[in-house]
């Protein structure tokens, strides 16, 4: 059989005859071991092939590729040149500035490298259990077991429930098969198979092809066989594989924002620096001192200044920040596989989630049962209807393993083993009491009818003490037919039934019916074929309703979400009545936001999803190809988005997501190698926990850098200043380089650790093409930058503190650092809330500040010869710090004013608001 074109239609469009013909395989002989060991060297072995591990050397390159980190390479390379030429020239050569910033540059790049090392390490260590396992297949007309590696294309594959399939497969023999393909497909619903089935639309959806199993998936109820028609990198699950080595991410928002920082900064120091050098290039020529000297000094005076300007620390802080919360977030269950993440997902505006496995547990589970008309609906373990609890535990196939009542099992989940359906009557029948094990141990099974697609029941003959009992299950209306029930009865069961399906419930019936020995002769009873006869005249025992129900913590985190600003998109596999009625339940639908089928999203162009993706809330039936396009369309406008999974289906829009995140327990090893961030719990409240984590790390990468913008730009002013002035440097370059490694140092990095705040999920978060240094922080950076540099200014030129003339330059360099260490404490607190409130939350900075002080003191005292600094009296002292703490005191005096400004507003505001209104408490906003 071929196509149109000659080519062999695929395996779900052919019967099975076909496709074995096709293949050169026998259904009933399987492959020759010959044939066998052909195939396995013609296709390769049954595995993904794994990405390439990257190198320790390519891992430092991509690191040190950071246009901040090269800026600074620049920077030192050019220090280290002319220094070696004056050296040669038998002048002075100081390359401690090049070895300090060659040290930083280091630091960054190691700190960067071990931290990811180590998440990935701890990744690979999550993905052990996916040990190789033996599969049974028919070769040389024999059952026998063979690894999951050495299956091949032609493979007669023999399944039964619980099964693991190992490749992709034609079914050509089913008895009653149906399997779970969630983690492809993200329906929860289990598939049911048909042999027989052959498609002709090449298109048709992976979901849709009944006549396939597919790699990865689990054989939920019956057996048969199938034949392998694809394995490795050839399966549905391979190719989206595939896809995701080759994608590229890009950059994340921080990356982009630093880039863009370093890009001002690098610019802004480079024009200062020119004109510095040209201004004392000038001074030289016009008092005719100029000189190689003179000039290399003037040269490396300018790049000592771009070093001042360039927050050489920032990558280095950077690293080291993300390194302690990698650790913090892991304690958290959020293992973070690449650094930068951690930061990332606290920017998230938008989330697009999977439903099966993430919102909701995956796991059916009974939520209310129906026992007769006129009695309360019942939750499972108040349920004492014996017959109808009877049926619960004989009438299936499938297993529970609960787990025991030690410590160590204390919470965990029950294992399912069969059709989830049925497994999940076997947990209600234990919430009530019950050990189905004993039951089925007790009953005889004398015959059973499986359930079919056909009678949409499921009935078991089960010998008893005296007579047989017939249960049967299925569809409630098919019960109800098979009872005796009055019209009013039934009206009133369909009612309560119709509530139910109304939320997207699986409903459930039960009927039995009691045949004593006494009144029938049932040995002479045909159970295998008198069908009817058996289920004639049941009792209708009532129905339950099934649910795959939230997990417990996602209503109080998707609540948290929208307080913090951050839209909750649903998109999932499952049908659009199920998709809504979770939907609803979560409350993220509502009368602006609707819930549409992936085939609308198809039919739309790309400007039609731009216009509407902000009102698509859910999208059902969702596939791999939509989900990118949805991921897409939101990134094209300026959203942040996370992407939540644990199918293979999920992987493709975690991998192009800002923030890709997936779920350690339940995911599957495609959608962890793709993500960002693995949640070990597969708690989606930990991925909002992430997020506050993450708004925490952003914020304090604004205050370090609002501190080091701080310094740098006061530096700057007042060697402008202090050259247009026509005084002389007021730094040499050691003391410059000092300011620098210290306030590049402790100061900034304690700032990075500092507390996270807990109203940070109140705000909205901050936007894609915001930029790192917020409208408040550059306020802040001005004033104080400014006020330091009048300051200074005015002790240079009227010396207002005292002082003689050889202290003079050693009263001006300490008064700057002792400036920087106070304003530390002013980047505490982004906002308008005074430092005072979270003083004694980072005591480590209260160290560190008396750390620094302690080291100025010494390198003032002591450090003369190197640092060209002289002794200062005590009173001395006592005046540079009290002067120092006025830019604490001018911060804080602003800040008052601003919070009065607010407060009068706030109830300006609330006394214009409708008096019939509720009163609300008045919030101060204390943030930018």
């Amino acid at each position: 059989m071929t196509t149109a074109n000659g080519q062999t239609p695929a395996p779900f469009m052919q019967d099975a005859p076909a496709v074995i013909s096709t293949l050169g395989t026998d259904a009933h002989q399987g492959l020759t071991s010959e044939q066998a060991a052909h195939n396995l060297n013609q296709h390769g072995p049954n595995a993904f092939t794994k990405p390439k591990p990257e190198s320790m050397l390519s891992r430092i390159v991509k690191t040190a590729a950071d246009p901040m980190l090269i800026m600074l390479m620049i920077a030192a390379a050019i220090t280290l040149g002319v220094n070696i030429t004056r050296a040669m020239a038998g002048g002075h050569a100081d390359i401690l500035e090049c070895v300090g910033i060659f040290f930083a540059i280091a630091l960054s790049v190691t700190i960067t490298v071990v931290m990811e090392g180590r998440s990935a390490k701890a990744f690979e260590a999550l993905n052990d259990i996916n040990d190789d396992t033996t599969v049974t297949v028919v070769r040389d007309g024999e059952v026998t077991l063979v690894s999951q590696r050495d299956i091949t294309i032609g493979d007669v594959l023999q399944i039964s429930t619980g099964d693991k399939l190992p490749a992709d497969a034609r079914l050509i023999e089913s008895n009653d098969l149906t399997a779970d393909e969630s983690a492809l497909t993200g329906e929860s619903v289990p598939s049911a198979k048909a042999t027989d089935a052959v498609f002709t639309d090449p298109k048709t959806p992976v979901a849709d092809r009944t006549n396939m199993l597919y790699s990865g998936c689990f054989v939920t109820a019956g057996n048969g066989r199938a034949v392998v028609t694809a394995v490795g990198d050839d399966t549905e699950f391979g190719k989206i594989a595939r896809e995701l080595r080759a994608a590229n991410t890009g950059m994340t928002p921080l990356q982009e924002k630093l880039a863009k920082l370093g890009k001002v900064i690098a610019v802004v120091g480079s024009i200062v620096a020119a004109l510095v050098f040209v201004l004392q290039v000038a001074r030289f020529v016009a008092s005719g001192t100029a000189s190689f000297d003179t000039i290399s000094e003037a040269f490396i005076t300018s790049i000592t200044l771009i070093v001042a300007a360039v927050p050489e620390g920032l990558p280095t802080i950077v690293a080291a920040c993300l390194a302690v919360n990698i650790i913090k977030m892991s304690k958290q269950n959020a293992l973070v596989k690449k650094m930068v993440a951690c930061e990332t997902i606290g920017c998230i505006n938008v989330i697009c989630s999977d439903k099966t496995g993430t919102l909701t547990q995956n796991r059916m589970t009974v939520i209310e049962a129906y026992n007769a008309p006129g009695r309360a609906l019942e939750k499972p373990e108040q349920i004492r209807n014996r017959m109808l609890l009877e049926n619960f535990c004989v009438n299936g196939t499938a297993d529970v393993t609960f787990p025991g009542a030690t410590e160590a099992e204390a919470g965990a989940m029950p294992e399912f083993i069969g059709n989830p359906t049925e497994c999940a009557l076997l947990v209600a029948a234990h919430k009530a009491g019950l050990d189905y094990r004993i039951r089925r141990e007790r009953a005889t099974v004398l015959h059973t009818y499986p359930f079919s697609s056909e009678t949409k029941s499921m009935t078991t003959v089960v010998r008893d003490g005296d007579g047989i009992t017939v249960f049967a299950k299925g569809s409630p209306e098919k019960m109800l037919d098979l009872c005796a029930v009055d019209a009013k009865t039934r009206g009133e069961i369909e009612r309560e039934i119709a509530k139910f399906q109304a939320q997207s419930c699986r409903v459930l019936g039960f009927a039995h019916r009691h045949i004593s020995d006494k009144d029938a002769d049932t040995a002479a009873l045909d159970y295998a074929a008198d069908r009817a006869g058996l289920e004639s005249g049941m009792m209708f025992d009532g129905f339950v309703a099934i649910v795959d129900p939230l997990r417990e913590d996602v209503p109080g985190a998707v609540e948290r979400c929208r307080k913090a600003g951050i839209e909750l998109k649903m998109l999932t596999g499952d049908n659009i009545v199920t998709a809504t009625a979770i939907a609803n339940e979560l409350g993220i639908l509502d009368e602006r936001h609707i819930a549409v089928e992936a085939r609308q999203i198809e039919e739309m162009s790309d400007e039609e999803l731009s216009r509407e993706i902000g009102r698509i809330r859910v999208i059902a039936r969702s596939t791999p190809v939509i989900k990118m396009r949805v991921v897409n369309a939101l990134k094209a406008q300026g959203n942040v988005v996370a992407v939540t999974g644990d199918g293979i289906n999920d992987a493709p829009a975690i991998k192009n997501a800002d923030v890709g995140i997936a779920m350690g327990i339940a995911g599957t090893e495609v959608s962890k190698e793709a993500s960002d961030i693995v949640m070990l719990d597969d708690s989606f409240a930990t991925i909002v926990k992430a997020v506050h984590w993450g708004r925490g790390i952003y914020e304090n990468f604004q205050r370090f850098i609002q501190f080091q913008l701080t310094v740098n730009l006061s530096s700057v002013v007042v060697v402008l200043a202090s050259l247009f002035s026509g005084l002389a440097a007021p730094f040499t370059a050691l003391q410059l380089l000092w300011v620098n490694i210290i306030m590049d140092g402790p100061p900034a990095l304690t700032l990075g650790m500092e507390p996270i705040r807990d109203n940070l999920m109140d705000r909205r978060p901050t936007r894609r093409d915001a930029g790192i240094v917020s409208r408040g922080m550059l306020e802040r950076i001005i004033v104080s930058g400014a006020f330091i540099a009048v300051v200074f200014m005015a002790q240079s030129w009227t010396n207002f503190m005292g002082g003689t003339a050889e202290q003079q330059s050693t009263i001006l360099f300490t008064l700057f650092v002792v400036f920087q260490l106070f304003n530390a404490f002013n980047s505490r607190e982004l906002g308008n809330a005074s430092l005072f409130a979270n003083l004694l939350r980072n005591k480590v900075m209260i160290g560190v500040f008396a750390l620094m002080f302690a080291l100025q003191v010494l390198v003032v005292q002591f450090g003369g010869a190197m640092f060209r600094t002289v002794p200062l009296p005590i009173d001395m002292w006592l005046k540079i710090i009290a002067v120092g703490f006025g830019v604490v005191v001018l911060q804080e005096v602003i800040k008052t004013v601003k919070r009065a400004a607010a407060a009068i507003r706030a109830r300006r505001t609330a006394n214009e608001s409708d008096s019939q209104q509720p009163h609300q408490p008045i919030a101060l906003d204390l943030v930018d």
